[in-house]
């Protein structure tokens, strides 16, 4: 994705509103996974599915925003950022629709994947058409603003997420993907006659076979470690060729997906494999955690929002001064004392499980998560820039937002199953982990299965940390 494009505005067009469109946009994105993960108790009860499925339901979003998120850039590049942001929104509108309208789980996860796959096509515009609206000079403030209201919005979209679910009865949680309709329609109408005046760059090379082996060589991973049955050890031998394939022709073609080249930088490797092993352990627990809340603790929808807004809060105060400081000290420090509180924060979490204690105990240790990550997000951002040359820029954030969705989709495969072999370990009988249940030996098989998923959660944000202290500079360079 380009963002050193000459300015360019309609007549009469506003920079403000192509802003807004932009965090409006930006927020369905980053709001879609927390609010999902809020309303998956209920969607499992409503449309009766397994964890398996309810697994699906999450990765398959996440499965196609990661393989595809840098073909959307690309795609911006060849035919106008303006225009394929905004086929993105409607996109991701009527997959919400979609979403919203589903009556079993393979619709959903049908629509899920559909959304995904809108969401690479308006997560990369959503930053880039800043850069194309706004002079140098003006950019950073710009981003700043982005940046700030995303994150607001993102702390609010769970809030009214679960009111919605606790208030609105067992069928609440199509209003959830409802929400997006009105934003996206508001950030289309702001968008109005800019995709006129981005044509793009006709002849661009777009690597569709990349996408392609990316995705499903991605997909059999996923249902490598999803899947219980025979098929799971063929699918992951299948999946790891695919990926190989994926990576020999990365190499080879002449406008890649991932260059490849910007990992000879130790720096950089360094901050994608950190990136990788925290976002696998943030996701874990965010994914799973609401479903050990309802089904075992007895705590609402709403309540569970609680245990979300930490984060949002704390990076939202925190990220700008943590930036100053990772440009006079060096990310590493920040990065691996970020890591090291969230892994502390979740060995808490794995350690009083069994207590079954929300306020008491998970809260306040998912403040001191929050904390941890308001540590590492800025100084991230740093390290991955610094490690890349100016004209470098735009791939090296593509590859870095990838690798963190590619980890999020890795966690829900993983930890799920490792949740339902705990789970069915203590007891093999009904209902099963994430659903609702008040028999002891549910309690104790449900706590048992969440306090494994923060255990290897803490073991990805502790090798985070050791590997952020090993491979980025104490220092910036000057």
């Amino acid at each position: 994705m380009s963002l050193t494009a000459s300015p360019t505005l309609p007549p009469g067009a506003s920079r403000t509103a192509v802003l807004w469109a932009a965090i409006l946009a930006s927020s369905m994105g980053f709001i879609d996974s927390s609010v999902t993960a809020i309303a998956m108790p209920a969607i499992r009860a409503s449309l009766q599915t397994s964890l398996e499925a309810a697994q699906w339901i999450n990765a398959a979003y996440l499965l196609t925003l990661s393989a595809l998120v840098l073909t959307g850039g690309a795609l911006g590049d060849r035919f106008g950022t303006a225009r394929v942001f905004a086929i993105g929104i409607g996109l991701f509108i009527a997959a919400s629709i979609a979403c919203a309208l589903a009556l079993d789980a393979p619709q959903m996860i049908a629509a899920r994947a559909f959304k995904g796959a809108a969401a690479a096509l308006m997560v990369p515009g959503s930053m880039a058409i800043i850069g194309r609206v706004y002079p140098r000079e003006e950019r950073g403030r710009a981003l700043g603003l982005w940046a700030a209201a995303s994150t607001a919005t993102m702390a609010l979209g769970p809030v009214l997420g679960g009111l919605i679910l606790t208030w609105g009865g067992a069928q609440s949680w199509r209003l959830i993907f409802g929400m997006n309709l009105p934003l996206g329609l508001i950030a289309l109408w702001l968008l109005r006659g800019q995709s006129g005046q981005d044509r793009g760059t006709p002849g661009a090379p777009v690597d569709l076979i990349g996408a392609g082996l990316a995705t499903l060589g991605l997909g059999l991973l996923a249902f490598a470690l999803t899947s219980r049955g025979a098929a799971s050890l063929p699918a992951g031998i299948a999946g790891l060729g695919v990926m190989a394939l994926f990576l020999r022709h990365e190499a080879r073609v002449a406008e890649p997906l991932i260059r490849l080249g910007l990992f000879r930088s130790l720096a950089f490797s360094g901050a994608n494999l950190a990136t990788f092993l925290l976002y696998f352990g943030i996701t874990g627990v965010s994914f799973y955690l609401p479903m050990t809340a309802v089904s075992a603790w007895g705590i609402s929808a709403f309540e569970v929002t609680a245990a979300f807004l930490p984060i949002s809060v704390t990076i939202a105060l925190f990220s700008a001064p943590v930036g100053r400081l990772a440009d006079r000290i060096g990310p590493g420090p920040l990065m691996a004392a970020g890591g090291a509180i969230v892994a502390v924060a979740q060995s808490g979490m794995a350690l009083t499980a069994a207590e079954g204690d929300f306020w008491g105990r998970i809260l306040p240790l998912m403040i001191l998560s929050g904390l941890g990550m308001a540590l590492v997000v800025a100084p991230l951002t740093v390290a991955v820039m610094a490690a890349a040359a100016d004209s470098e820029q735009g791939a090296a954030s593509g590859i870095n937002n990838a690798v963190a969705r590619a980890a999020g989709l890795v966690a829900v495969a993983l930890l799920g199953r490792l949740a339902a072999e705990s789970y069915g370990a203590i007891t093999p009988a009904t209902p099963g982990f994430g659903l609702p249940g008040s028999d002891p030996a549910h309690l104790l098989a449900t706590e048992a299965a969440f306090a494994r998923i923060a255990w290897v959660s803490a073991i990805g944000a502790a090798l985070s940390a050791a590997t952020a202290a090993l491979t980025l500079r104490r220092r910036a360079p000057r």
